[in-house]
């Protein structure tokens, strides 16, 4: 596949009579383009062209197996012109790497298996939910954003939907945010489903395994596929429902062009195929929010009540003066008493606390004591951390030299203090408060999946807590500043999706559960927390960047290159402009500014160029129209080669 953008079209060649059989629409082949062998694949096969010049011949067919389906061909059009990219681009996401040898294993489909029925008294604490598997059972086109319940075994309720969906003929596709997730949905879809007919797709398998996996959905041997965001793009014959679990989670956004986010890949395929779809987690997106106001979703939810049964006590900082006058030290300790309170309280019933904090290691982050000036490395300017107590001197986190001697370049003080503390050095806190009491890190690379055993303290980092055999009998949520004082748009939504995902984990309030958030109550996102309402939270989330002019109520596009770069991108586009098309119109053009800190540069540029963003906003009926704009320019501009190449991305997850 040629990946230059204006070479991104339909070429013509001929096919040798001993070829035809194997070549036909789908097939890997090699041909020949400017002098050098290249792969493709065959689109169509015809007895004429529009061909003008002499026609080349097919080098051969690489494989007979029918790798691009026409289902997977027309999603990969619709994404490459949603995300301004190119088909190659998008199908190098769609369709794994070939391996030879795994293709000629046969792939048998189960002859006979059965389903176990959904668990309908489940799904009766849910609105609605005991009629939307009736839906899903009758293959009838239910689409929904599904609020989790406190305390929900998600796993097993999407293991329901697929069960109701599979019991009326037809096939699942579940896309969850990483592999702890892919194996939680697995074991529970096995539980219904049976193994033959579940497959779990997941870069962590290798690429033999995973082939011979995709192979199996390919050849019609899975009816529930299950997997990370790559797999939005599996080819699943009869599709009949598609799930994506923890759609805020950053991880479903592909950070390879044309960076396409698996939320909207999945509606996009439920759109084309008119069948069901189920957005579901413990929060809500602002995009999953507008769904359900545009009316293309509805919610499934429960109601107040039975919230206020599942869900465990939620406690602020200062939610009560008493405790106050109590601990006048509170606002502005890091473990003030109402914490250690609550988690000695649950010690003492002999269940495990839940400790989340935002940042693992020991000290992440450090700055100078006077003038909080934040220490960085004097040779690549990274950010400086303590790897533990006991460290000779403080490490990069970027190169990994170690500064023995830490000065201040501002004001030349030797001393320093912590900006964030992490998971490890939170254990130690920990260990040295509650004495003789087990304590287990999860974080990084040693994520835990269960604590078993006596009760004890689980310092964790947002998205790698454990599960606790009956729940946690509190929880605590630690410097909840480090969160929503994230220079990002989407700090406060991202804030409340980790803090609920923990407070999810511990037991109800009838049953003693407590969550202790320790940041101020007045703050709308901890409001949001205690009142458990995730749903009104994304809707005055939507509302602000309706406010504001940001996605979803608006398209935006992100040019990432040089300056001359971008401008010329901008004016081959038309924009901004008086023409004809719409998004040209009413196009309008903010930046230049610098490139933000922590994104990476375009692929190609000389390192010694300075990037600079600009943002293009139109209005929401006019997203593809600007995403054509953009594309068909970047193809002029690229057969040009008179500039760099400018990195388009439409309506990124950051801004800056």
């Amino acid at each position: 596949m040629l990946t230059v953008p204006h070479l991104d079209r339909e070429f013509d060649y001929l096919v040798r009579e001993e070829q035809s059989d194997d070549a036909q629409p789908g097939v890997r082949v090699r041909v020949r383009f400017h002098g050098r062998l290249v792969d493709a694949f065959v689109l169509e096969r015809r007895w004429n062209t529009d061909h003008q010049g002499q026609l080349g011949w097919l080098d051969r067919v690489v494989s007979p197996e029918r790798v691009l389906t026409a289902e997977v061909r027309r999603l990969a059009d619709a994404v490459a012109a949603r995300y301004a990219g190119t088909r190659p681009d998008v199908l190098r996401l769609a369709i794994p790497p070939r391996h030879a040898r795994v293709e000629k294993e046969t792939t048998s489909a189960a002859a006979s298996f059965e389903v176990a029925a959904p668990d309908r008294e489940q799904w009766e604490r849910y609105a609605g939910g005991p009629a939307f598997l009736t839906a899903l059972e009758e293959g009838r086109a239910a689409r929904a954003v599904w609020q989790a319940l406190p305390g929900e075994s998600w796993a097993d309720r999407i293991a329901d939907m697929a069960a109701a969906t599979v019991r009326g003929g037809r096939r699942v596709l579940a896309v969850v945010p990483d592999q702890r997730d892919v194996d939680a949905l697995w074991h529970s879809a096995v539980e219904r489903c049976g193994a033959e007919v579940v497959v779990a797709l997941s870069a962590g398998l290798g690429p033999t395994a995973r082939y011979r996996r995709w192979l199996s959905v390919l050849r019609g041997g899975a009816h529930v596929v299950i997997g990370t965001r790559s797999a939005v793009f599996a080819p699943v014959h009869d599709l009949g429902l598609v799930v994506v679990w923890d759609d805020g989670d950053d991880t479903l956004s592909e950070p390879r062009a044309p960076y396409p986010h698996a939320r909207e890949v999945a509606m996009l395929r439920a759109h084309q195929l008119r069948c069901a779809a189920v957005i579901g987690g413990f929060a809500r997106t602002a995009e999953a929010h507008a769904l359900v106001r545009s009316g293309w979703a509805h919610d499934l939810v429960a109601s107040r009540a039975v919230l206020r049964e599942r869900a465990p006590r939620v406690v602020a900082l200062d939610d009560d003066g008493y405790e106050q006058e109590r601990d006048p030290a509170a606002r502005t300790a890091r473990l003030p008493s109402v914490a250690l309170r609550a988690a000695r309280t649950a010690l003492q019933a002999d269940r495990s606390v839940l400790v989340q904090v935002p940042r693992r290691g020991y000290v992440p982050s450090l700055a100078c004591a006077r003038c909080r000036t934040v220490a960085r490395c004097r040779h690549c300017t990274g950010p400086l951390s303590l790897t533990d107590r006991l460290a000779a001197g403080a490490e990069c986190r970027w190169c990994g030299r170690v500064d023995p001697a830490l000065r201040c370049v501002r004001c030349g003080s030797d001393a320093v203090r912590a900006v964030v503390i992490g998971a490890r050095r939170t254990a130690e806190e920990f260990g040295r408060a509650f004495p003789g009491v087990p304590v287990v890190t999860s974080s990084g690379d040693s994520i835990v999946r269960t604590v078993d055993g006596p009760a004890g303290l689980v310092i964790a980092t947002p998205g790698a807590e454990p599960a606790a055999p009956g729940g946690y009998g509190a929880a605590l949520l630690l410097d909840g500043w480090a969160l929503l004082g994230r220079q990002d748009l989407r700090a406060a939504e991202d804030t409340l999706r980790r803090w609920l995902a923990a407070a999810a984990l511990v037991r109800p309030h009838s049953d003693g559960g407590t969550v202790v958030v320790v940041t101020e109550a007045a703050i709308p996102t901890v409001q949001m927390l205690i009142r458990w309402d995730p749903v009104g939270a994304a809707g005055a989330e939507l509302d602000a960047r309706a406010e504001v002019g940001l996605p979803p109520s608006v398209h935006m596009a992100a040019l990432d290159g040089t300056a001359d770069a971008v401008a010329a991108l901008l004016a081959e586009a038309g924009i901004p402009g008086t023409g004809a098309e719409p998004a040209v119109a009413s196009a309008e053009v903010l930046g230049p500014v610098d490139l933000p800190v922590g994104a990476r540069r375009p692929p190609g540029l000389d390192p010694a160029a300075e990037v600079v963003r600009m943002l293009v906003r139109v209005r929401r009926e006019h997203g593809l129209a600007l995403a054509s704009a953009l594309r068909g320019a970047t193809a002029v501009l690229s057969a040009r080669r008179e500039h760099d190449p400018v990195r388009v991305q439409i309506d990124p997850l950051h801004f800056g």
